[in-house]
């Protein structure tokens, strides 16, 4: 090799990304920031899945490809999944397709509102199946992952080996509890035996073991090709799309700057989660549970809002307070609704209080009527002489003709809302319906 051959090579290795990275300290900060983001969703979904399937004392609790059903409204108590709703029941199933395909039986609902997502282990829904898609009539379903042969009745595909099956059943009050619940009883996951799955570093574990498990996470559910640009981006940390980490590699000045671009993706969540409000609210952006090449989005997602359904679905919007989305002073509040001015929509909606956990997660907040949410099925609920209606929020009972309509806020400390919309229509969908401020009475 000549000296000219030789300074070719030195140059073609200097300008390979895993050279730049130890190079240039800012280079690995970034490829560690972004790929602690990218990463995020894999992990809450791992997070997740061990909640569910396991115990006290790391006892299984359930097993894979089978149904656990929750049978009572979420409450103030319901942990399990960030901003949970208060109008349906949960039925969940983490699905593990490696050993093939499953079977799905859904029962028939008629008019009652049922939806079954397919969610793939980086929070895309996959598919939706019910009311909206394929009826109230019910069915049988094959639920293929990739490289499987699409045999059997109705076939949909997820895009990962693993993944969530999460269905919601409307309820209508708790006189109707026991209808759902029998609809949940003609829920069914039929497949191979797998094995339970191992476990993985949740988002508070320190640089190398997040990387780690992410590295393990990709290996067994790998990331589709249009994902190619991210690795290449973060090709200085090592982590490859194949599930290739390695961190001997990182001395200790490496490390200081990959902790550094850690710390950087975790400060940076709080920005994500930001959104310009239209008329006192924020609403979903069209890519919501499909999140394509938004991963900073979908990180966001992943932490305040895990297993949200696309905007065709359900729409969810957030109020205005006086400090950003969140509101601090006692209150009342009002939200009004014009005669005939009710959101547009084929389903229902609802108004769930919550209150904030440090990193900006969600829960319903415990309230003396244990009233967690209210909406167009609210029993006794009470609409002004002129047709109008008024929601009436509240740390403290309004009192007189407002207590009907009163959705309790926390007795202390800031709060937030979500309004939720289920099968917006066009005019909704399309923003030519705009929800009324929410404002100081």
């Amino acid at each position: 090799m000549n000296r000219r051959e030789a300074l070719a090579l030195l140059g073609a290795i200097g300008a390979a990304p895993g050279a730049r990275a130890f190079a240039a300290a800012g280079d690995l900060k970034s490829a560690a920031r972004e790929a602690w983001l990218y990463g995020l969703p894999l992990i809450e979904m791992a997070t997740t899945r061990a909640r569910a399937l396991t115990g006290a004392g790391g006892a299984v609790r359930a097993g894979l490809n089978a149904f656990r059903h929750s049978r009572d409204l979420a409450t103030h108590e319901s942990r399990g999944v960030t901003t949970p709703n208060n109008d349906t029941l949960y039925s969940s199933a983490w699905m593990d397709l490696t050993k093939g395909p499953l079977t799905l039986t859904i029962p028939a609902t008629g008019d009652r509102y049922i939806s079954v997502a397919g969610m793939n282990m980086y929070t895309d829904n996959d598919f939706i199946l019910g009311t909206r898609t394929t009826g109230g009539a019910g069915g049988t379903f094959t639920i293929v992952g990739p490289g499987q042969a699409g045999s059997g009745p109705n076939v949909v595909r997820l895009s990962t080996p693993h993944g969530w099956l999460l269905a919601r059943v409307l309820v209508d009050g708790p006189d109707d509890l026991p209808a759902v619940r029998k609809v949940q009883d003609g829920l069914s996951l039929k497949g191979p035996a797998v094995p339970p799955p191992p476990a993985y570093a949740n988002r508070h574990a320190p640089a190398a073991e997040y990387f780690a498990s992410i590295a393990r996470l990709l290996a067994a559910d790998p990331p589709p090709a249009t994902d190619g640009a991210l690795f290449a981006r973060i090709a200085p940390l090592g982590l490859t799309a194949k599930g290739a980490f390695d961190p001997s590699r990182l001395d200790a000045a490496a490390m200081k700057a990959v902790e550094a671009g850690v710390a950087e993706a975790r400060a940076s969540l709080q920005a994500l989660r930001a959104a310009n409000p239209v008329q006192g609210w924020t609403y979903p952006a069209a890519r919501l549970g499909f999140f394509g090449q938004d991963y900073n989005f979908r990180a966001a997602v992943a932490l305040t809002g895990l297993a949200a359904l696309p905007p065709a679905e359900a729409m969810y919007m957030r109020p205005m307070g006086d400090r950003g989305q969140m509101f601090t002073d006692s209150g009342p509040y009002r939200l009004r609704f014009e005669a005939g001015r009710t959101p547009p929509l084929d389903g229902f909606w609802s108004l769930t209080m919550y209150q904030p956990t440090p990193e900006g997660q969600l829960y319903l907040v415990k309230n003396p009527i244990d009233r967690f949410s209210i909406g167009d099925r609210t029993p006794g609920l009470k609409t002004n002489a002129d047709g109008s209606l008024d929601i009436w929020i509240a740390r403290s009972d309004p009192g007189g003709e407002r207590s009907s309509n009163w959705l309790p806020a926390s007795a202390e400390g800031p709060f937030t809302m979500s309004f939720r919309a289920y099968l917006p229509r066009p005019d909704m969908l399309d923003g030519r319906y705009r929800l009324p401020p929410v404002e100081p009475a």
